[in-house]
């Protein structure tokens, strides 16, 4: 009796577009003329720690809480007197629904940054946080031990 071995392919290499199909749709996004107090305020009521900053429907920068605490907490600024514009990260690093999780993973390490924009088209299709990539880590991991845990025990499918 011959017993086939487990794959060996890696969840790391589906494409951000799986990953996107997992989460909820919805995108929030502020203009870059809104104060930093609405940026915040918008956060919070959606739980969100980053929101895509958005002019004409083109994707022009993104406001994180770090930027927040980076660009007015420590310098001294007013939230309600900043605009989003004057804090939010541009050039912004962004990845395809094409794209893979494991070059997710590299761009946001590398670049140490949380929060990565989904571009389709030119035009915003999601956002990837590590939250989102460290699940899928966690995922993966879960499935590789159970698929071997059967095939050692006899009750992998051949």
């Amino acid at each position: 009796m011959q017993v086939s071995q487990p794959s060996q392919t890696t969840n790391l290499n589906e494409t951000v577009s799986s990953l996107l199909a997992q989460k909820d749709a919805t995108v929030w996004s502020i203009a870059p003329e809104a104060s930093v107090l609405e940026a915040l305020e918008s956060m919070s009521e959606k739980h969100v720690g980053a929101l895509p900053v958005l002019y004409a429907g083109q994707l022009v920068g993104i406001v994180t809480e770090r930027d927040y605490a980076r660009k007015v907490i420590l310098k001294g600024r007013q939230s309600r007197d900043t605009l989003v514009l004057e804090i939010m990260s541009t050039p912004v690093t962004f990845v395809t629904p094409q794209q893979t999780i494991g070059e997710c993973m590299q761009l946001m390490t590398s670049r140490r940054i949380r929060y990565l924009p989904v571009l389709e088209s030119g035009r915003i299709a999601g956002i990837v946080s590590i939250g989102d990539v460290v699940n899928w880590v966690i995922q993966d991991q879960e499935q590789t031990i159970r698929h071997l845990h059967n095939y050692i025990t006899g009750s992998y499918p051949n």
